[in-house]
């Protein structure tokens, strides 16, 4: 095989990892906008449910937790 002919196999072997990864990026970047929006999502909700909790320390009435059937 000539030297020339080696480069460009060399090239192409290149250009073709260079896609692979270009399409692994892409795919890695879905995922993370993907995950980021779960992790805003996650957190709203956990907002909320701190929001909706009783403050620590004030006195709960048990009466108010039994449930319907009682």
């Amino acid at each position: 095989m000539e030297p020339n002919d080696r480069n460009e196999q060399r090239l192409n072997d290149l250009e073709i990892k260079a896609s692979y990864l270009e399409d692994t990026l892409d795919q890695l970047d879905k995922i993370i906008i993907r995950q980021q929006g779960q992790i805003d999502l996650l957190i709203r909700e956990l907002t909320h449910l701190r929001q909706q909790a009783p403050e620590p320390g004030t006195a709960r009435n048990l009466r108010d937790e039994l449930p319907p059937h009682y």
